[in-house]
């Protein structure tokens, strides 16, 4: 099995599988945190931007569909340059080119010259960045942990970016926002800084394998084989990743729910304002009952999930998402769908505790950021969706329709997939040897 690098991170900066993630992974850590706030803040102030200047459904719901899209078309072919290139590198440049992105659009809300026009081209860059660097940081992840502590490294990663991004980002978003409604990008810009400062300063070499990719002059690799056009490696990343059953189910199910969810949450601040009354800050409030959920999950998330297995983590979350769906759909109380977001937070960071490492686990090095662009095209398609059809919906049959559609697609995707999801099957997977794996079917 490959090493997945040219050359490893520094002696004591890589974690023991005694329990210690080690100080690259600390750096990683809070570089995902310290953008994870920005990205919350950026992700709640956007809509009430918008929401602030009109009132139609589907010109609020058109800045997440905007926001999507780049996941849509740069998700594959991102992860051949994730591939091919020295991620940490390739994040510290993302991080720089976000940082002038969204200081363009900062300087524009901060002088009085606000344009939806400009807000969305700048959130077409910046998560165009934002699915290369995903693809990157997964692969990190890979290198810089050991293998028995992947588990524990997903859940501090997705509960530092669950704690910015959901608990102190809804309400300070809010509370900058009704500052002035330019401070939370401009915050958001800052993060970046620090995000890029953070990953150059992992020391290493991250570059994927030579021997599989072939050399950066793409004259030939040895063997004198040519390297392959970047479609090919492309097809080869998507090839694998629907050659998995497991993957593969766990993939387009997400693919499938966040059709719905994206849908739910591109127009739960109109739910807020007309039915359950409640301003900025109370529509950033629920959004942190969301995150409280997700901090609880990445607490003791690693134990949980072997305590409760990973086949009833993802049985259970599946129950949860649609009683999430159906709580939107008819209660007119604040309270209970607090408590629902805070569940479904919850199921979120399991999931995808359970998913990350799965795919991990599971997956080569050389392949580790096709496969995980992968995966996330699949999301981000359902995402992009969503985002259109939760205006459309709303705006046709009222604000309750999206969560209907959700409830009846969760209600369709357990009955189907329940029994993909079964303990031998699992545990198996868990015990993929990821040299192995590339000629599985």
């Amino acid at each position: 099995m490959t090493s997945g690098v040219d050359e490893g991170v520094r002696d004591g900066e890589t974690g023991e599988a005694g329990g210690r993630l080690g100080s690259a992974f600390a750096k990683l850590w809070g570089s995902s945190t310290a953008s994870a706030l920005g990205s919350g803040l950026t992700t709640i102030a956007t809509p009430l931007l918008v929401a602030s200047r009109t009132s139609d459904p589907l010109i609020v719901a058109s800045a997440s569909a905007v926001a999507w899209l780049p996941w849509l078309l740069f998700a594959l072919p991102g992860g051949v340059l994730v591939d091919r290139v020295d991620r940490r590198r390739l994040m510290v440049a993302l991080d720089w080119g976000r940082f002038a992105a969204m200081g363009v659009l900062s300087l524009t809300l901060l002088t009085g010259h606000p344009s939806i026009a400009v807000l969305y081209a700048v959130l077409f860059l910046v998560n165009t960045g934002e699915v290369v660097f995903r693809s990157a940081a997964q692969s990190l992840v890979q290198t810089v942990v050991p293998r028995p502590l992947l588990e524990r490294a997903n859940g501090w990663l997705t509960g530092g970016a669950t704690l910015m991004q959901g608990v102190l980002s809804g309400p300070l978003a809010g509370l900058l926002f009704a500052i002035t409604a330019g401070l939370p990008f401009l915050v958001d810009t800052g993060t970046y800084a620090a995000s890029a400062l953070l990953i150059a300063m992992v020391a290493g070499s991250f570059r994927p394998d030579a021997g599989a990719l072939g050399p950066e002059s793409g004259e030939g690799v040895a063997g004198g084989e040519p390297r392959r056009s970047v479609w090919t490696d492309m097809v080869e990343g998507f090839r694998w990743l629907m050659r998995q059953r497991l993957l593969r189910t766990m993939a387009v199910l997400i693919g499938l729910l966040n059709v719905t969810l994206t849908a739910a949450v591109a127009v739960l601040v109109l739910l807020a304002k007309e039915r359950l009354h409640l301003g900025s800050v109370g529509y950033g409030v629920l959004f942190s009952c969301m995150a409280v959920g997700g901090i609880v999950g990445s607490a003791i998330g690693d134990r949980l999930v072997a305590w409760c297995t990973a086949t009833w983590t993802i049985r259970i979350g599946l129950l949860i998402e649609a009683g999430m769906h159906l709580a939107l759909a008819t209660s007119r109380s604040a309270w209970l769908l607090g408590f629902m977001l805070f569940a479904f937070g919850v199921h979120g960071v399991l999931w995808g505790i359970v998913a990350n490492s799965l795919r991990q686990r599971m997956t080569p090095p050389e392949l580790m950021g096709r496969v995980s662009s992968s995966n996330l095209f699949v999301a981000a398609g359902g995402n992009c969706v969503g985002a259109l059809l939760g205006g459309g919906l709303a705006s046709r049959f009222g604000v309750a329709a999206p969560y209907w559609v959700g409830f009846v697609v969760a209600v369709g995707v357990i009955a189907a997939t329940w029994h993909v999801f079964d303990r031998e099957s699992v545990a198996a997977a868990y015990a993929t040897d990821p040299a192995e794996a590339g000629s599985a079917g």
